[in-house]
């Protein structure tokens, strides 16, 4: 599978990484779940290592999803690098923790203990904004969660324009930031940030999958307004897509081609989804005649990739 070196941080990622939300619980006790049981999280997490994906992302207000990891995969912890959220605002209904040291402290305390392990390879903001990273004193207290060897690498999920300020600070490894061929917004941010020496964690790279399947089905809007899917009919994209290649593998692969998309976390429970997934990370990225004429397509219903 192919691998892109993240950063300074230099740990040489599978560009398919995977996103454990979807292992946050079962029907019966998440409301979000999908699961039909917690063995299901067995199953799922051992076969993405299996498969040889080498990067997880998760966040200690992700369900069960890091006591699932713990669980099913913890003894096998030195396969892959570890990337968890401190510092949360209010991401779940259920959990909340705000940005304050004692907030992020406890966080990662009860992280590491459900995740059975001493440290994370990348600990990251979870959508603050630069205000609350200045009010709280956060960078500080990520620095002094480093020094304590609780984490190797620090980082930020966030989008624009908040994104702009937290590079500006140069105090973060790695950057989470959403981007599909169908949510351009943060095509060029991407590029400044791996430029900067910053490593990059792309997240939506599918657009939640294809409507109809999946969460795919769930309508979900991008700034310029209608579902978002509606581009790729509009933009005549499947005329692009190989045979038997379905729409989902093709926003895959279009993604794998940025040139700065590091590695691309997708989640699923799905074992077949999981299968279609790592079969489109090893057709690679799409070919540069095919990845042009994307988004030019693209461009001309309103959508651009690149400034």
């Amino acid at each position: 599978m192919r691998k892109m070196t993240l950063g300074r941080t230099n740990y040489e990622v599978t560009q398919l990484g995977y996103g454990a939300l979807e292992v946050r619980g079962a029907a019966t006790d998440d409301a979000r779940g999908r699961m039909p049981n917690v063995e299901r999280a067995d199953h799922i997490l051992n076969a993405v290592l299996d498969s040889g994906i080498n990067f997880i992302d998760t966040a200690w207000c992700y369900g069960r999803s890091e006591e699932m990891m713990g669980r099913y995969i913890g003894k096998r912890r030195d396969q892959y690098v570890l990337a968890a959220k401190a510092g949360h605002g209010r991401c779940s209904a259920d959990k909340f923790a705000g940005y304050t040291r004692k907030d992020m402290l406890d966080c990662l305390e009860e992280s590491l203990r459900n995740l059975g392990t001493d440290h994370v390879d990348i600990l990251q903001l979870h959508n603050p904004t630069a205000e609350d990273v200045e009010e709280n004193g956060c960078i500080e207290t990520l620095q002094e969660i480093k020094a304590k060897g609780l984490t190797r690498f620090i980082g930020v999920s966030s989008v624009l324009p908040h994104l702009e300020k937290h590079l500006a600070t140069g105090a973060y490894d790695v950057f989470q930031i959403p981007y599909s061929a169908l949510e351009p917004e943060h095509h060029d941010i991407i590029t400044k940030i791996s430029e900067a020496g910053g490593g990059t964690i792309i997240r939506g790279g599918v657009a939640k999958g294809e409507p109809g399947s999946g969460p795919g089905a769930e309508a979900r809007v991008f700034s310029g307004g209608g579902k978002k899917w509606d581009a790729f009919d509009e933009a005549n994209l499947d005329e692009l897509r190989e045979e038997g290649e379905s729409r989902t593998a093709f926003l895959l692969r279009f993604t794998m081609s940025h040139p700065h998309a590091h590695t691309i976390i997708v989640g699923t429970q799905n074992p077949d989804h999981l299968s279609e997934n790592l079969a489109a990370a090893a057709r690679g990225p799409l070919s540069a005649g095919v990845y042009d004429e994307a988004k030019s397509r693209l461009r001309s219903v309103g959508l651009s990739h690149g400034g």
